[in-house]
């Protein structure tokens, strides 16, 4: 009888399955060598990192021992603690973020210190130091704090037969002082002390700024701004220190041209005019109230005078809150922190700036912050103390100017007042 399923021949019937089997036993599951790939597992995994391993025939029995490489339906290497990592080769380390913040910093700190460095040895070059006052002799003793003389010339070096006509400038040769200022900076807050081109003062013992030769005094009077005229910046500070008695510690110069095109990088100045101004001299035509002023508008503000009431002391008045608001206009983060305005800022000031010979950057970084003060409300501002006027000259009052100095001297909160 055939045991076999119907249709079988009974010549299948060996001792095993298929012909020439020796035993009754059915043969075992072929199984393909299992090559494996990446990184041997964990002692106690299976050989894919936590695949369960499967059972297979072995005498007749289960042999859980063996890997056959049956997929259960689970990725291979899930077993990793990186659930769903690929096993087939080397793993990629995570980030070391500190790493990177630590290395952009470095990197940032880096270009910023050379960006600094640089820009700081470009405006230093800039700067024309051309005053020399280890020429001014007989200088009174240093007081506290620092006092700069600032002048504003009406030299029109640089300017073009047509800037000139554009802002009202003149052909005059030569160069003259349009206004005067004293800074005084301390602990006390910076004073702004306006010296009007009129006042008279006298003309003292002087070394000549080019032969070298000292002129002595004889007691001649003239108005402040024939120093200048006579022989430059030296003898103007030697004729400021000498009728006031107060110690000069750095001069700074700027012309038409130069004043013009620092307003017109910063991109204008604004300012609160008092009154109309209509000047046809100077340019000047103004409405009252709060406006933004170009380079061109602001030469024509800070040179108006016969349109004023006080004249020359108006004017004064008018530079010295010009300069002001153009001190914090600059020293604004919109014009420090973009390089697209500050450069141009910078080389416009520093182009045009005649310093004396000791003067740095910080300095001038600390002139301007004290202007910068006196607008904010932290400093003072007027004009020198007057007694009265002879022959068009203006005759300072010698008590209060007095009084003044030994308070600027003494780096002491200044309570003169001035017209």
């Amino acid at each position: 009888m055939n045991d076999w399923p119907e249709g079988w021949p009974d010549d299948n019937r060996g001792g095993r399955y298929g012909r020439g089997s020796a035993s009754a036993q059915p043969e075992s599951a072929r199984v393909m060598r299992q090559v494996r790939r990446g990184r041997p597992a964990p002692p106690g995994q299976g050989a894919y990192g936590g695949v369960p391993q499967q059972p297979h025939y072995v005498d007749g029995g289960y042999d859980s021992s063996y890997d056959s490489g049956y997929n259960t339906g689970q990725v291979y290497g899930g077993g990793g603690g990186r659930g769903g990592g690929d096993d087939y080769g080397p793993q990629r380390p995570a980030p070391d973020w500190r790493r990177r913040v630590k290395w952009t910093a470095i990197t940032l700190v880096t270009v910023l210190l050379v960006t600094t460095v640089a820009t700081y040895f470009w405006a230093d070059s800039k700067l024309n130091r051309e005053v020399d006052l280890s020429k001014v002799i007989e200088r009174p003793e240093k007081g506290e704090g620092t006092n700069y003389l600032i002048v504003g010339s009406d030299s029109r070096e640089g300017l073009s037969d047509e800037d000139k006509k554009r802002l009202r400038t003149g052909s005059s040769e030569g160069k003259r002082t349009d206004s005067m200022m004293i800074l005084h900076t301390g602990s006390n807050g910076p004073t702004l002390i306006s010296l009007p081109r009129d006042s008279n003062v006298e003309i003292p013992s002087f070394k000549g700024s080019e032969s070298g030769k000292i002129y002595q005094g004889t007691g001649r009077q003239v108005k402040l701004n024939a120093a200048y005229a006579e022989d430059g910046p030296e003898l103007l500070v030697r004729t400021v220190e000498f009728n006031t008695g107060l110690y000069i510690d750095h001069y700074v110069e700027i012309g038409f041209a130069g004043f013009a095109n620092i307003v017109d990088a910063v991109g204008g100045v604004e300012i609160d005019i008092p009154q109309d101004i209509k000047d046809t001299k100077s340019g000047a035509d103004f409405r009252k109230g709060k406006q933004t002023l170009d380079g061109e508008e602001s030469l024509a503000f800070v040179r108006t005078r016969y349109a004023l009431a006080g004249s020359d002391l108006d004017r004064t008045k008018n530079q010295q809150k010009f300069l002001s608001a153009l001190a914090n206009q600059v020293a604004t983060p919109g014009t420090v922190l973009n390089p697209f305005r500050l450069y141009p800022t910078m080389g416009a000031g520093l182009d045009s700036l005649i310093v004396d010979k000791d003067m740095g950057l910080f300095d001038l970084a600390d002139m301007f912050w004290s202007m910068k003060g006196v607008s904010g409300g932290e400093g003072t501002s007027m004009n020198m103390p007057l007694a009265g006027s002879s022959g068009g000259n203006l005759l300072w009052d010698k008590d209060k100017v007095k009084q003044l100095v030994n308070q600027l001297n003494n780096d002491e909160k200044v309570t003169v007042t001035g017209d």
